[in-house]
């Protein structure tokens, strides 16, 4: 995953679990507007999150975020 991609990931799920607390849930489609202005991006996402890690539709952010951090 791009060092982009991963800053945006750690950084929406810091901000996601400041503001609601270390239950809050994300989907993939957290990270994005919802305006598909980059489907690569959006692309390479999916694909971490589906086919790599098979995660669910809504996962904890702070395990995304250990995820990412871990380079996993």
């Amino acid at each position: 995953m791009r060092t982009e991609l991963r800053s945006k990931i750690i950084d929406v799920c810091d901000k996601k679990i400041a503001s609601k607390g270390d239950n809050v849930g994300l989907s993939f489609y957290a990270f994005f507007a919802n305006k598909n202005d980059n489907p690569e991006l959006l692309m390479e996402v999916a694909t971490w999150w589906i086919q790599t890690h098979k995660l669910d539709h809504f996962v904890k952010a702070y395990k995304i975020k250990e995820m990412v951090q871990n380079n996993l």
